[in-house]
């Protein structure tokens, strides 16, 4: 987890000030020192010219630092213009590459974004070819988004001191939201910070998944008109406008709108913000009011600084999740292990008892898997694992979890699926699978299994996954390629 700690004591240090020349030295200092590179710089945009200055650097040659670049000279003006990092592994093969320090040998830009504008870029260079690889630079970009937090609250101090209230409680959202990692626990800390640092009546954070935003968490005073984890077509009013544009919607008055369209009772006014990090949607910051017309123009910017910090913390957290299922993830066919199985049915059984949407278990396993290894050997047995979980992993939807429970052997999990969406399903990938083509296997490969359902075949783990290894048993003697629903009658053995 060092890569974390990075990420956590860089953003600690950069957003920790608002004195620009401070941000701009600790920024610096940071990239040499935990990146380990020769020379690197921050040059800002000049919105005027359109060209970039070099405001800040370390270890350029003398006089190289009173340059301008337009957009499309050099690699930092290559990432300016593509909004997006431009790597050069060799310089000397590379025709955008502006000499700014004889000793490089590979060079990486990022732009620094405030939302989809670029404010600047972030230059990295090392005496070493190659020295990037892709981990670093993952790491690099995501600590560009930290900085650009940190020049963007520095620029809004030195022209707004008045609004210092409000600049501190940026600060302190900042602080309090780079130190959590854990998606949930940072989302719930959002919305609660956010209401209090800005007295606002409720805050709600929805989260792009699939084609649709998600409420993942809120925190206020007002009386919720939809549920927890409630799912909103991307397309629909007024998220439609939001994430097209990517634009804020200010709602002044809701004294005319029909009560379906608002997300609380007492709401009289609404300020949606979509919450963007390098130029990625990531979902909307909703902030509701009891008055009308409470949100003020003077107040927006303040109010969407915090909503990229928010973005910023919500793709770190992204991305230690993305390190953590490292860990649940099987070696041999890619697909999720039995561990995350184990933990994944219980925040599924948790949900469908909270929200009565119900969630379905298949449990499946290749027919004479066994003969199989036996009569064509376990290369080729290895590769019929690795297809079988490809199939499965491309008919499931997002949302739903396919594993390698052991052996030969899967679980799957369907959320928001009851009894007949789950045999649909099993029945599906049994069919797709006794019809597939297996290179150098040279008869048919076919699957069993067993499905359950909660709550009619468990309402525990232990009951749920009983009542589909019963299922996947019927299936067996039945002949196996087949499916079987479970028995209605909990707490029964089932053979493996």
């Amino acid at each position: 987890m060092n890569k974390v700690a990075v990420l956590y004591d860089a953003g600690q240090a950069v957003l920790s000030t608002f004195d620009l020349d401070e941000v701009l030295q600790r920024i610096l200092t940071i990239a040499h020192d935990y990146f380990h590179l020769r020379n690197v710089a921050i040059l800002l945009l000049d919105k005027q010219t359109q060209q970039l200055c070099v405001r800040s650097q370390i270890g350029w040659d003398e006089g190289q630092d009173k340059i301008r670049l337009g957009l499309s000279d050099g690699l930092s003006g290559a990432a300016a213009a593509k909004k997006q990092p431009v790597y050069a592994p060799d310089v000397r093969k590379d025709p955008r590459y502006f000499c700014s320090a004889k000793s490089t040998r590979s060079e990486l830009a990022i732009p620094l974004m405030v939302r989809d504008e670029v404010v600047g870029v972030l230059d990295c260079q090392s005496d070493r070819p190659d020295h990037f690889d892709n981990d670093t630079i993952d790491l690099l970009t995501l600590f560009s988004t930290q900085a650009s937090m940190a020049l963007q609250n520095a620029r809004l101090y030195s022209l707004e001191r008045e609004r210092a209230r409000q600049m501190e409680a940026i600060n302190a959202i900042a602080k309090q939201t780079t130190a959590v990692l854990d998606l949930e626990d940072l989302l719930g800390r959002v919305c609660t910070v956010i209401q209090q640092a800005f007295k606002i009546s409720h805050v709600s954070l929805f989260l792009r998944e699939d084609h649709d935003l998600v409420l993942r968490a809120h925190h206020g005073t007002l009386t919720p008109r939809l549920p927890q984890g409630g799912r909103f077509p991307a397309t629909a009013e007024p998220w439609a406008r939001i994430l097209t544009a990517n634009t804020t919607l200010t709602e002044k008055d809701f004294a005319d709108i029909p009560d379906a369209a608002k997300f609380f009772v007492e709401s009289a006014s609404r300020l949606c913000i979509p919450l963007v990090s390098f130029g990625q949607i990531l979902g909307v910051l909703a902030l509701d009011s009891v008055h009308a017309g409470a949100f003020r123009e003077d107040e927006l910017q303040s109010l969407e600084s915090v909503a990229d910090i928010c973005a910023t913390a919500i793709q770190n957290a992204h991305y230690v999740e993305r390190v953590k299922q490292l860990a649940y993830l099987d070696g041999l066919t890619g697909i999720f292990n039995r561990r995350f199985f184990e933990l994944r049915i219980m925040e599924e059984i948790e949900r469908a008892r909270r929200y009565g949407t119900g969630m379905a278990v298949i449990m499946v396993d290749i027919d004479q898997f066994k003969r199989l290894n036996d009569e064509f050997g376990h290369l080729l047995g290895d590769e019929v694992l690795r297809q079988v979980s490809s199939l499965f992993h491309q008919q499931l939807r997002k949302i739903d979890v396919v594993c390698r429970y052991g052996g030969e052997e899967f679980g799957i999990l369907l959320t928001q699926a009851n009894a007949t969406h789950g045999m649909n399903i099993a029945e599906k990938l049994r069919a797709l699978v006794e019809t597939w083509q297996f290179p150098g296997v040279p008869r048919r490969v076919t699957i069993s299994a067993g499905t359950a359902a909660f709550p009619e075949h468990g309402t525990t783990r232990d009951e749920l996954v009983r009542a589909a290894d019963t299922g996947l048993y019927a299936a067996k003697q039945a002949g196996r390629n087949r499916v079987c629903l479970a028995s209605l009658s909990r707490g029964s053995s089932a053979g493996s």
